[in-house]
């Protein structure tokens, strides 16, 4: 799986590190970022469900390969 944060479309809610925070954190600024090591999702099954919880859809997820 490979994570995509459009960081011009991220508003900083933080729904996504509510949601799967071994994957997802937050910057500085408040704004999503992902944890070092965990671009690939680490297997969490709970990030389809942050990407969805994402209130400005600024999070995709895609398939690898």
């Amino acid at each position: 799986m490979h994570i995509d944060i459009d960081k011009d479309r991220c508003i900083g809610a933080g729904q996504c590190a509510l949601t799967a925070p071994g994957v997802f954190t937050q910057d500085d600024d408040g704004y999503s970022d992902l944890l070092p090591g965990r671009e690939d999702g680490a297997g969490d099954p709970l990030v389809p469900e942050a990407a969805r919880a994402c209130p400005v859809s600024a999070i995709t997820l895609s398939e690898d390969g």
